[in-house]
Formats: structure tokens, C-alpha cells, sequence
């Protein structure tokens, strides 16, 4: 069996599926544009500590304060923004 026997079949399947592309990007349908550049992140999770499997601390930066927060059956707590502690607990280790 040669190699070129299966090139007419190929080239048909090919064919069809530009011909599939041409027509669904003429109605609209498929669109290449490259993305449109995204805005940053405010939110970002930085790390997760769990407790019990219904308890857990979460670390969260939003914007550029981070926050620790407790989240338990009976809902989230903001315990603490460490960025605001830091200060006081690098004082008394100095």
C-alpha cells in the first residue's frame, strides 16, 4: 500500500472542513480575534488550612491587603488582616 493512496481522502476531508470554517465565520458564527487583555486579578487565594472537614482558614489577598478568614458550617468570620498585625509582631521579635 503507497502512501499517496489515502491522499485523495484526505484532502477531501480538509477540503470540507475549510469550507465548514468559511461559511460558519461568513454567518458569524466563529470569530478569530485574540483576547482582549484582562483586567488583574483583585481577588487571589493564598493559601488554605483545614481544621476539621467543616472547618477550614482561608489566607486571601484582595487588592493588597490580605485577610484571614474562618469559614465554618455557620458561615464565614474576617479573624484577622495580618497585613495591619505585621507591624506589632515583627516589633516584639526585633
Amino acid at each position: 500500500m503507497e502512501i499517496t493512496d489515502p491522499m485523495p481522502a484526505v484532502t477531501g476531508v480538509l477540503a470540507v472542513l475549510a469550507a465548514a470554517l468559511w461559511w460558519l465565520r461568513k454567518k458569524g458564527a466563529v470569530r478569530f480575534r485574540p483576547r482582549a487583555h484582562r483586567a488583574p486579578r483583585r481577588l487571589e487565594s493564598i493559601e488554605r488550612l483545614a481544621l476539621s472537614p467543616h472547618h477550614a482558614l482561608h489566607l486571601v489577598r484582595l487588592d493588597d491587603r490580605a485577610v484571614l478568614v474562618a469559614q465554618s458550617p455557620s458561615g464565614l468570620a474576617l479573624l484577622e488582616r495580618p497585613d495591619n498585625a505585621a507591624p506589632r509582631a515583627m516589633a516584639e521579635h526585633a
